[in-house]
């Protein structure tokens, strides 16, 4: 469903996209966060009959904060998982749409990822309000400090 909106708000083609959805527990690599509920991180995978730069394609990848999300959902009862995800997803998306589109650079300055995030999450919330899903308007409600200016990147109380 997520991809679905995002596709359908900035015109993509399901071939435009390139990105994988894990869990923290699936990623070895990766330290958990214990402010955002997701991240995104690059991985350029390269074709394994070339060894040409140019056969390189990044990849994204969101990485879903599991004990973050199952904090947020334990300390705020209100929120409904489905919904929940669904922002976090969405939200993600439009990173990947404006990273890949280079509406916004990858590695930004602290300064410029915090506009960011404020500018992400007002597209989310565009998107998302008027969607039929129960529980998003309490979802949105919890997310709505992050609209403006961010002095930080963990979520609200």
């Amino acid at each position: 469903m997520a991809e679905e909106v995002v596709s359908d708000t900035f015109k993509l083609s399901s071939t435009q996209w390139r990105y994988d959805i894990r869990t923290i527990d699936s990623m070895n690599d990766v330290e958990p966060d214990h402010g955002p509920l997701a991240q995104v991180i690059l991985s350029a995978r390269q074709r394994s009959d070339s060894c040409l730069r140019s056969q390189r394609v990044d990849v994204y990848l969101i990485c879903l904060q599991d004990h973050a999300i199952l904090d947020a959902l334990e300390s705020h009862p209100q929120l409904d998982l489905f919904p929940l995800i669904l922002y976090v997803v969405v939200h993600e998306l439009i990173h990947i749409e404006r990273f890949s589109r280079f509406k916004q650079n990858f590695q930004a300055s602290l300064e410029e990822t915090h506009s960011e995030e404020a500018r992400v999450h007002r597209l989310t919330r565009q998107i998302v309000e008027s969607l039929p899903v129960p529980g998003i308007d309490v979802v949105l409600r919890f997310f709505s400090r992050w609209q403006g200016p961010i002095d930080t990147l963990h979520a609200p109380d």
